[in-house]
């Protein structure tokens, strides 16, 4: 197994890498991420589903306690990441590692409730690495400092935050300016896009989630560096 170093990244990628979960994978996300990556990083167990399809991951990352010994022995060992402490998911192990524009993640949405509320939280944690989640039938992510939103009109577009925050926005039916947004009270669930919508937050904590039909044009968005990052927060 590989040697790591603190702080330093595991992988690094100037194009956009597919991280892969332990969770529901769908039957067409497998291809739907490999046609839209060039680097492939499995967080723990979710090694098996590229491993099971002949893919081998360019790093494996996580404690290790849900890669069963048969998947694992297809990986080189130098592509396995050991990360032993406890206090952390392997999503958040895996994405503080990696340094690259963008993040297309699979298999950590569905299933278990607490494990999704883990992921969400870790997504907002590590606000400085754009992420993107791939659900059934919709995807997530946390707003950065200013995007345009690529939906139609009618498009579902649903806030959440994950801590106080506040913000402005066009082309939404309900829009956010004057709102003070919090996880126990004001939320911005089931909204609805008129026009070409925008966000522009005064700082992070905000999930948006929009139609998975968005997906392609929303990476394009992202890899625009158009929309700005937050930096990274005080570990």
């Amino acid at each position: 197994m590989a040697n790591l170093v603190k702080n330093e990244p595991i992988v690094r990628s100037t194009d956009p890498i597919g991280l892969f979960g332990g969770g529901f994978v769908g039957a067409q996300d497998l291809n739907l991420v490999l046609n839209r990556v060039k680097s492939l990083v499995a967080a723990d167990g979710g090694a098996a589903v590229l491993t099971e399809s002949g893919q081998i991951p360019d790093a494996v990352i996580g404690d290790f306690d849900s890669l069963d010994a048969v998947e694992k022995a297809k990986i080189p060992p130098e592509r396995l990441f050991p990360v032993r402490e406890q206090d952390s998911t392997d999503f958040d192990k895996a994405l503080r590692s990696v340094r690259t524009p963008l993040v297309l993640g699979v298999g950590f949405l569905g299933g278990r409730l607490d494990h999704q509320l883990a992921v969400l939280n870790t997504l907002v944690r590590r606000q400085d690495q754009a992420c993107i989640l791939l659900g059934e039938h919709e995807v997530v992510f946390h707003a950065p400092p200013c995007i345009h939103l690529p939906v139609d009109p009618g498009d579902v577009v649903s806030l959440f935050p994950m801590c106080p925050v506040t913000g402005r926005s066009t082309g939404l039916e309900w829009p956010i300016e004057g709102l003070e947004f919090e996880p126990n009270g004001q939320v911005g669930t089931s909204n609805r896009a008129l026009a070409e919508v925008e966000l522009q937050m005064d700082g992070p904590g905000l999930l948006v989630m929009i139609p998975r039909s968005a997906l392609d044009r929303l990476m394009r968005v992202f890899l625009s560096g158009q929309t700005g990052r937050w930096p990274a927060r005080a570990e």
